[in-house]
């Protein structure tokens, strides 16, 4: 049997460095693109690195890549919420025009495409936790989410009118090992870690109850391998992506107290286009996919510190 031929977009990014070794890792055949723009590829296994090309994914020399692709995971993006406020036409020209591009090469070819969408879709909604039937336009509530929507949009248009192979996965707060946090844009927990270690205050925006589904990176792998394996064709569905949990930021930050004492916090207003909660009804995925997140949220915590005390160590040596 042959292996499966795989495109992973991103793939010097969070996600897809750890999407990128794990399919390499179970003996897939994997080409992962990445312009490195904001890609780390240092902190990846040096195998790992080997497999990725520098390319812009709209680029047309990548998408020649694109017709000889059994599965093309698209996760490549401008992300967080707060950066497209400010840049509001340089992220749609990223998210939106160039995976319009991407689409049209894959009709191309007969690669199912996993697209990687984003709970901020659904706005700052009371329906929680969150099914995907909860998603509504003008709810969006920064450019990025609108952009994400659009893309699912779109995806959705192409499976009803050219028969494409797709499916959209809703992330909720991944987090993990290798996310740096020195950005001003850095997820929490990733920001909060780099404080601790570069011993420098902890940024807490608003009061801290904002509550969040916070999935360890290695669930979301696990439900992006699931649908790219999934062995019924996909016509645009969506599907969340989290623990079905949630935890505050004031719970986080107690977690982080316990493990490293007293910590320097500062405190902020709420950033623009941030949502109150999030919180992922995960019911449709486990029974279509059989998806069951492994990692707990403290888990996952417990690792991802760990990750970050190991990195820190090792740069003082």
């Amino acid at each position: 049997m042959m292996k499966k031929q795989v495109v992973v977009t991103g793939a010097a990014g969070f996600i897809g460095g750890h999407l990128l070794e794990r399919l390499i890792n179970d003996g897939f055949d994997c080409t992962g693109i990445d312009d490195m723009s904001a890609g780390h590829p240092e902190l990846l296994p040096q195998h790992v690195q080997d497999r990725i090309i520098q390319y812009d994914f709209a680029h047309e020399e990548f998408l020649k890549i694109v017709s000889d692709a059994d599965v093309i995971y698209h996760l490549a993006a401008i992300p967080r919420v707060s950066y497209s406020v400010e840049e509001p036409h340089k992220t749609f020209i990223t998210n939106v025009q160039k995976t319009e591009a991407l689409l049209n090469a894959i009709l191309k070819s007969k690669a199912r495409l996993v697209f990687a969408s984003s709970s901020s879709v659904y706005g700052n909604t009371i329906n929680l936790p969150t099914p995907e039937s909860d998603v509504g336009l003008f709810k969006q509530m920064s450019p990025y989410a609108m952009q994400k929507l659009m893309c699912e949009m779109l995806i959705k248009m192409y499976s009803n009118l050219y028969n494409l192979d797709a499916v959209s996965l809703r992330f909720f707060n991944v987090f993990g090992p290798r996310q740096l946090g020195s950005s001003a844009y850095a997820q929490a927990i990733a920001a909060w870690l780099t404080a601790i270690h570069e011993k420098t205050s902890l940024r807490s925006d608003g009061d801290g109850t904002q509550l969040r589904d916070m999935c360890f990176v290695s669930n979301v792998v696990d439900a992006l391998v699931l649908a790219g394996e999934f062995n019924q064709k996909f016509s645009g569905e969506t599907f969340n992506v989290g623990t079905g949990n949630k935890i505050s930021n004031n719970q986080i930050l107690e977690i982080l107290k316990n493990r490293y004492g007293d910590l320097n916090i500062t405190h902020a207003p709420v950033r623009a286009g941030d949502v109150a909660a999030t919180h992922a009804d995960i019911s449709n995925i486990e029974s279509v996919l059989n998806y069951k997140p492994q990692i707990s949220t403290t888990q996952g915590i417990d690792l991802t510190a760990n990750w970050y005390d190991s990195h820190y160590k090792a740069k003082e040596l």
